[in-house]
């Protein structure tokens, strides 16, 4: 049996409690540690000393504030502003390990880092004294070089590109990057790449042959008439000679064709209103020739036989001789307040030879 002295705390209780906070305590901060390195590394955060300096280029086209400097393939900096520089250059300020010094004959060359089109900036050291360059330093345009023209590089492969599938044509692509940029490792997979498109060009054989069977008859045909296209590309040459001799002239005359057309644009637009309205008129006449068709094609009916009576009468002189025959009218007199309205229809008929034909 024990006996517990009031006031006085239990030794044992104490160190059971102390135990799993000290453990907690432990936990907390490795896990804050842990958390602290995996976020500086996923933001490139470096905690060392960095040094300034600034590169010069002709075409800084999708580098990005923050891509990577590297030295060798190892990240040793940042981007930090991009510029323009004399209106046709591009200056770039870039932050760099003051662990990695750079030097005098220090080489900058944008390369890429992926198709989609993430650049880095490579430093290399070039050909000098090993003179260290200071901090703040600058890297002149002709120690620097921008990325490769992607374009031009897969235009030229495009033929080739044609025979593989999408996922080939990006590997293959890349290979191609890595070697030209001058990155080693990637020259024994450039060529196990090429060999796979070796091979499958070698699968389309028959279809390849059938190009180069096209291909040679129409060169026989070009070379059947060798004179003729030997001509045709004279003759083209005096056409071009022609008109590089005559391009003052031929630039005067586009020149006077721009005001014509100018003049002719405002001719029509003060013409336009009128003609219009003449357009409108036209329509109006239409519509009653169509109402009056009978009418009008009982005159073109009798046209020729008064056409020549009428040749017939003229053929005497310049003139014509008409003679009264017949008249009738109708006269309607008004009212008037000692007299009714009226209508009259007065007669003529003349009875002479000249009218009883």
């Amino acid at each position: 049996m024990s006996t517990r002295i009031p006031g006085r705390p239990r030794r044992g209780g104490a160190q059971a409690t102390a135990g799993p906070l000290v453990k907690l305590g432990l936990f907390a901060v490795v896990t804050i540690a842990a958390t602290a390195v995996l976020a500086a590394t996923i933001v490139n955060v470096s905690f060392t000393p960095q040094d300034t300096y600034t590169a010069v280029f002709s075409d800084v086209t999708s580098l990005e504030e923050g891509d990577d400097i590297r030295v060798a393939g190892v990240r040793v900096g940042e981007v930090q502003e991009i510029s323009i520089k004399d209106r046709t250059l591009a200056e770039v300020t870039f932050s760099v390990s003051r662990d990695r010094p750079l030097l005098t004959s220090t080489r900058a060359v944008i390369r890429y880092r992926s198709l989609v089109g993430t650049r880095y900036i490579a430093l290399t050291e070039g050909v000098g004294d090993g003179t260290r360059l200071r901090p703040g330093g600058r890297i002149p345009l002709s120690r620097t070089e921008p990325a490769l023209d992607l374009n031009a590089l897969l235009n030229g492969f495009k033929p080739l590109f044609a025979a593989l599938s999408p996922q080939d044509v990006n590997q293959l692509a890349t290979e191609i990057i890595k070697t030209l940029q001058g990155e080693g490792g990637t020259v024994n997979s450039l060529l196990a790449h090429t060999a796979s498109l070796t091979s499958t060009l070698a699968e389309r054989d028959k279809l390849i042959g059938s190009v180069i069977d096209n291909l040679n008859a129409v060169l026989a045909t070009v070379d059947k008439r060798s004179t003729r296209f030997s001509e045709l590309l004279k003759q083209l040459q005096r056409v071009i000679s022609g008109l590089s001799a005559d391009r003052k002239p031929i630039g005067e005359s586009l020149t006077n064709i721009g005001n014509l057309a100018a003049a002719t644009s405002g001719l029509l637009e003060d013409a336009r209103p009128p003609l219009k309205q003449d357009i409108a008129e036209l329509s109006r006449l239409a519509g009653t020739l169509k109402g009056h068709e009978k009418t009008v094609e009982g005159v073109l009916q009798r046209l020729p036989n008064k056409l020549n009576k009428l040749t017939g009468t003229a053929s005497y002189g310049s003139w014509f001789n008409f003679y009264l025959c017949d008249f009738d009218g109708r006269v309607v007199l008004p009212r008037t307040a000692d007299r009714p309205a009226r209508t009259l229809t007065p007669e003529l008929h003349v009875a002479r030879a000249r009218c009883s034909g």
